[in-house]
């Protein structure tokens, strides 16, 4: 569920409240009954919540969304509010959610937003799910990445300044991005899966006159993996090569920092992105937006990002 203060409650609803995504999986909402059938009220076609202690208790169908909290109860309902409470809720459904799918219980896990203020002060020292989830399945070479349909985004560094962005340019990891970048196609059954290498320069370094990265590292880079049996090239400029995905002349792009692959697919897709998590033993995927305190409570939250998120968990589970 996230923050029970966000936007996490009323998206999860709305999604609910839709029959595709029933027919996508058999959801089971980690966070509090309460909340999110008070988040449900006004929404049209809401089946409503089924509280239960157990997982083995939501394998029963029933009546309503079943919900558990693992003994973690939600603070009192304070949409827009930043409460360090929230945050420790949200930490330990994730937790919880986590080992469920690490221990094969559940086939993914969907999460909704978490403010990153709200678990710092709740004692949580990481940045966010992503790092969370990385530790917890103890993935040392994971990425974050964007996908919307046809389009999709490894990014080869997330969340970082712009230097250490720079810096994390290596051959390595570069081909460590193609690679998880390769893997997540191959598991999703793409008959062709053609990835395209950004640059780091404008003009993809303009043969060395705006650095020297394209040739002496991301160059090498893609030919490593071409030498493996890659369907990839590259380096390109990053200022045409997401336009020429979109016209479907490749598959993914892998980005060299977040801000580059995040622009143009927030542009084209804002409410259609799904975030992935690549280089971890589960599935996992999350919405692309944060907890949105402003418009929290107030019925206008779009559900989208959530109703794309789930059904790319359920092609990804689908796949295994």
């Amino acid at each position: 569920m996230g923050d029970v203060n966000g936007v996490g409650p009323e998206v999860l609803a709305k999604a609910l409240a839709r029959a595709e995504v029933w027919a996508q999986c058999r959801p089971v909402v980690v966070g509090s009954a309460g909340i999110l059938d008070e988040a449900g009220r006004d929404v049209a076609g809401f089946p409503g919540v089924r509280a239960v202690g157990r997982l083995e208790e939501a394998a029963f169908v029933g009546e309503g969304c079943p919900v558990l909290d693992g003994g973690f109860g939600a603070p009192a309902y304070r949409p827009g509010t930043l409460d360090a409470e929230a945050g420790r809720c949200a930490v330990e459904w994730v937790k919880l959610a986590v080992q469920w799918a690490m221990g094969g219980e559940v086939a993914g896990v969907v999460t909704c937003p978490i403010n990153k203020e709200g678990i710092h002060r709740a004692g949580c020292r990481y940045a966010g799910h992503t790092d969370l989830i990385a530790a917890m399945t103890s993935s040392p070479d994971y990425r974050m990445c964007l996908f919307a349909g046809p389009m999709r985004v490894v990014h080869n560094t997330g969340h970082c300044s712009l230097l250490e962005a720079i810096a994390a340019v290596t051959q390595a990891r570069v081909a460590g991005s193609i690679r998880i970048g390769h893997e997540a196609l191959v598991r999703l059954g793409l008959p062709q899966r053609r990835i395209a290498v950004a640059a780091l320069n404008p003009h993809a370094g303009e043969a060395g006159a705006f650095g020297s990265e394209s040739a002496a590292i991301i160059g090498p880079a893609v030919e490593a993996c071409q030498a493996a049996g890659m369907a990839c090239s590259g380096p390109h400029p990053a200022d045409t090569v997401f336009r020429r995905m979109r016209a479907g002349e490749f598959e993914l792009v892998v980005a060299m920092y977040h801000d580059q692959g995040h622009i143009p697919m927030k542009l084209i897709a804002m409410d259609e992105g799904v975030n992935v998590t690549l280089g971890i033993p589960i599935v996992r995927t999350s919405v692309d937006h944060g907890t949105a305190y402003d418009i929290a409570g107030k019925g206008v939250a779009r559900e989208e990002s959530l109703c794309a998120a789930i059904a790319l968990a359920a092609e990804f589970a689908g796949h295994g």
